[in-house]
């Protein structure tokens, strides 16, 4: 009987995966395979964050995969060439894959499918591993995506859901296919120093926690910065470690305010890659253009440069991009805030901050990424392209103690709310006795210049 080959990209898990459970019914052995790809390090995509947390995903499949008898194969270089050799190996009839979005990732699959077939085998493809409910399954009637949320999740929420899968009981690998040694986190350099641990076990444990203990106050909390009351799944879906069509049952079974409201962010997610799968070119380029001519100079590059490190005199925004770079991770509500500061207060391009954030993230990928900075930035699918967030009002509203603040930015920690949001506004001595800068520019002044730059007397 021929041995198919499993090749996990974005699904480094065991639990709810289509195509390995296809393989095991099809056969009495398979090879998980993983490639760790060149073109994706050519890409500049492979940051230190990325790579730790991809090699604490690796080991856990490894090991759960051995406890089942089997274990994960391991190769590195170019992915279609690896594959072809280890299916060759294998004597395999067939490999099966989940289904990816980007265009990068389109155009390796249809180069690797195009690879196998010359080989007289098969590409299986499952949809509906990544995402909950795959791109182009609900369209509107005169388009091929939709460009607004609401109608889109209106239907994303009546698409009928896969039934998730269980995990296999056994997995038998033949032992003529050879790996390479598994990549250790502790080979990684410049990864952030509070950069949580990956794999499926850990994706697991954080699940249930949070289903014991988050989910239900999750709409009430979720914005609130110092609480820190989010589900911090993020990385996990990124990296396939949990299933977003299992979290979506888990959650609507749970049922209740906060389990809606993360079943709306997992369609968030599965809306813009359906927009991206639709429309690669808004990886790079404006969703919808504003003609904008954004910030360049010297002056642009020192306010870009105070933005990445926190230093730019604002508090809640230098507290984000503090904890971005210690943790790998942002509270959600503070990638809004930051992000507007950039594109429409400093009036830089949102390709800047993507990059900045696409380096850093642990949780980064194309489409929530480049797709949420667009929406901010007003050149995506936002209906309302100009607004602009205050980040002394969203920090009053979101971190009204200021607690959030003052653990980010120890120069403020003496400092009580609401002062902490204004500290430029501090009577003389105590504004000196700080060591922290005042703010690259004042807020109506950057209000003024975006109006004038997108064309707006009005309020956005």
């Amino acid at each position: 009987m021929p041995v198919p080959v499993v090749l996990f990209t974005s699904d480094l898990r065991l639990h709810d995966h289509p195509p390995l459970r296809a393989a095991l019914e099809a056969a009495d052995a398979v090879v998980p395979l993983f490639v760790r790809d060149d073109a994706v390090t050519a890409a500049g995509f492979a940051a230190p964050n990325r790579g730790a947390f991809l090699a604490d995903c690796l080991a856990d499949l490894d090991a759960s995969l051995r406890e089942r008898g089997g274990r994960l194969v391991v190769r590195s270089g170019d992915l279609v060439e690896e594959v072809c050799r280890v299916a060759g190996e294998a004597g395999a009839d067939e490999v099966r894959m989940a289904a990816a979005h980007s265009r990068f990732a389109t155009r390796r699959e249809e180069r690797l499918r195009r690879a196998l077939e010359r080989e007289g085998r098969r590409l299986l493809v499952h949809d509906a591993v990544t995402v909950a409910v795959p791109p182009g399954e609900v369209t509107p009637s005169s388009s091929d995506h939709f460009a607004v949320f609401t109608p889109y999740y209106r239907q994303w929420a009546r698409a009928p859901l896969r039934a998730a899968v269980a995990a296999p009981r056994r997995v038998r690998v033949p032992d003529a296919v050879m790996g390479e040694p598994l990549p250790a986190r502790g080979e990684v350099t410049g990864v952030s120093p509070a950069l949580p641990a990956g794999g499926e076990s850990e994706g697991r444990r954080r699940m249930t926690a949070y289903w014991r203990h988050g989910l239900d106050a999750y709409a009430d909390t979720r914005d609130d910065l110092a609480a820190d009351a989010t589900s911090r799944l993020s990385a996990h879906l990124h990296f396939g470690t949990l299933s977003p069509v299992e979290l979506v049952h888990r959650a609507r079974r749970h049922g209740g305010p906060g389990a809606e409201a993360l079943v709306r962010q997992l369609a968030w997610r599965d809306f813009h890659r359906q927009v991206l799968a639709a429309r690669p070119g808004a990886a790079r380029a404006d969703y919808r253009t504003r003609h904008d001519r954004w910030r360049t100079g010297r002056t642009a590059e020192a306010d870009i440069e105070a933005w990445k490190e926190g230093r730019t005199g604002y508090p809640v925004i230098d507290a984000a991009m503090r904890q971005l770079r210690h943790e790998g991770w942002m509270h959600n509500r503070a990638r809004l805030l930051t992000a507007s500061f950039l594109t429409k207060t400093l009036y830089v391009d949102w390709r800047v901050g993507a990059a900045h954030f696409l380096y850093w993230l642990v949780d980064g990928d194309v489409a929530n990424n480049q797709l949420n900075w667009q929406w901010v930035a007003g050149t995506g699918t936002d209906t309302r392209p100009n607004r602009v967030l205050n980040p002394v009002t969203q920090a009053r509203r979101y971190d009204p103690d200021g607690a959030y603040v003052r653990h980010w930015v120890p120069e403020l920690e003496g400092v009580g709310a609401p002062a902490v949001h204004e500290p430029w506004k501090l009577p003389g001595p105590d504004r000196a006795a700080l060591d922290y800068p005042d703010p690259v520019v004042g807020l109506a002044e950057g209000l003024e210049r975006f109006r004038r730059a997108r064309g707006r007397k009005d309020r956005p």
